[in-house]
């Protein structure tokens, strides 16, 4: 780097870090490939519109109406509280989500490589496997809640099954074998390709579900708003008082989008700039909450209505409906909606997880191919076994176990590192490197997750701590972010190579 450039000041409106601001010997490190390496500026095509649709169709999934509706039958509150609670996570979720993705609109860099300056180039390698188990973990369930609406267009044209293997008749197989087929020609298609796939799948799901609902508010008629107010309390048995239950409704919320908080610089690396990203924020989370949870009100209050018992499913309650036009229509759009998520939020990140392990054996392609194997199996046990766990409890123990990464994520970069970081030393396995540490371990942010991660995961686990239920992922945040800044307040924090510190 000549004298000239290091005395370019940085500016982080630029945010060009092409490849060749890394040295050949990064290059060649066993850390580096071209899936985990900084995007450039002029390759970043993403606009706040992408963002958007990463949350519509995250939060109009099939899983995410149902953990939705599931939280206005649990709680015994009002249907208009839980609204409330509902549209407060999307405030919540945007702060956490601006100041993960900040990092990666500057660097261009995923949560896997950005997080090796918080635990070390090796020590990384922790929460990226976590990351990416909960992933495939994710990806499963997904694929066969999207398999339930293939499911319905299937049974139009061939009729249903009764022998059934694992909770699944032959049709549904079939259908979660065309979603899983689906997908994996999608990702190998590309980013673009599946951002261009949720521009459009986002808007339209809205549509069906305004249309679903309509039907469902005339066929319920003119009493359905003010039962409101009382149909769902008679309907639960939580003890708790209601200002704990809206509490934990906002936490349980809160962690069914964890995954996506904590890696959210996955997707903000593609953005143009961090404009983009908050505006994209904002209109994709609490002003779509708005309208997602009071669609979710309605249709859930009407099932309970129409049916005497509370649908929580779509595609449940589009075959109660009697419409076969919009059967078709609801079915292909709960489909889209779902691939879309799934896509971004459950095969993207753990497919750069999987390369961060060994980035000179597996690629990002590679990564996709693995994570979609094991979700295949996830996928085929959700009927049969997982899904008896209980959705919400599950919701709150995985976003429970990764919650402290949010907090040390964040206390190091605003509060240690300052927003800078060595880019070189990130790909560097030299024990001179600035995230070297401990044989490529930081010791310190190690004992920080642990602190927060099995607290956390206590207030879901054990009944002695279930007053705590839903708050599982704030705390274990919060426990590992102060934590992280007790134990690294007084360490010294050298960046190796300053010239090379902001690469420019």
């Amino acid at each position: 780097m000549s004298d000239t450039a290091q005395q370019v000041p940085f500016d982080p409106q630029i945010m060009d870090y092409d490849h060749s601001h890394l040295n050949a010997s990064t290059k060649d490190s066993r850390l580096y490939n071209e899936d985990l390496a900084p995007i450039q500026q002029s390759e970043r095509t993403w606009g706040w519109f992408a963002i958007f649709n990463v949350w519509s169709n995250d939060i109009q999934s099939l899983f995410g109406y149902t953990l939705a509706a599931s939280l206005f039958l649990s709680y015994g509150l009002s249907g208009w509280w839980v609204m409330a609670a509902i549209i407060c996570s999307g405030f919540v979720v945007m702060f956490m989500v601006n100041l993960t993705g900040k990092p990666s609109v500057k660097y261009g860099i995923p949560f896997p490589v950005l997080i090796r300056s918080s635990l070390g180039i090796n020590g990384a390698n922790l929460p990226a496997m976590m990351r990416a188990i909960i992933g495939i973990f994710w990806y499963g369930v997904q694929t066969y809640f999207a398999s339930t609406a293939v499911a319905i267009l299937l049974t139009l044209v061939m009729g249903g099954s009764d022998a059934t293997f694992l909770g699944l008749n032959s049709t549904a197989w079939l259908a979660f074998v065309i979603v899983w087929i689906f997908q994996l020609l999608l990702f190998w298609s590309g980013v673009e390709t599946i951002k261009h796939f949720l521009n459009w799948a986002g808007p339209i799901v809205y549509v069906v579900m305004v249309i679903l609902m309509g039907i469902v508010w005339y066929q319920s008629g003119s009493e359905l708003l003010p039962a409101i107010g009382s149909i769902f309390s008679s309907n639960s048995d939580y003890t708790g008082g209601p200002v704990q239950a809206f509490i934990a409704i906002v936490g349980t919320m809160v962690a069914y989008f964890a995954a996506v908080v904590i890696n959210f610089g996955d997707f903000s690396r593609f953005l143009r700039s961090e404009k983009d990203m908050k505006l994209g924020n904002l209109v994709g989370l609490p002003v779509n909450m708005v309208f997602f949870s009071f669609i979710a009100l309605v249709i859930t209050a009407g099932t309970l209505v129409l049916f005497g018992e509370a649908l929580t499913n779509p595609s449940d309650i589009v075959e109660r409906v009697d419409a076969l036009p919009l059967t078709i229509v609801a079915a292909l759009t709960f489909f889209a909606a779902t691939v879309g998520i799934n896509m971004v939020a459950n095969f993207i990140p753990p497919a750069y997880d999987l390369a961060n392990l060994f980035p000179k054996h597996i690629n990002f392609l590679m990564g996709g191919l693995i994570t979609a194997v094991i979700a295949f199996f996830v996928g085929a046990l959700w009927l049969s076994f997982i899904s008896q766990i209980g959705i919400v409890g599950f919701v709150n123990a995985v976003g429970a176990v990764i919650a402290p990464f949010f907090g040390i994520l964040i206390v190091d970069y605003y509060l240690i590192k300052n927003q800078q970081i060595n880019m070189d030393d990130l790909f560097s396995d030299k024990p001179t490197g600035a995230y070297y540490y401990y044989k490529g371990w930081n010791i310190h942010g190690l004992i920080a997750f642990a602190i927060g991660a099995v607290f956390s995961l206590s207030t879901v686990l054990m009944p002695a701590l279930s007053s705590l239920e839903g708050y599982g992922f704030l705390l274990g945040a919060a426990l590992g972010g102060v934590s992280y800044w007790v134990l690294m307040r007084h360490v010294p924090q050298v960046l190796s190579s300053p010239q090379n510190t902001l690469n420019r």
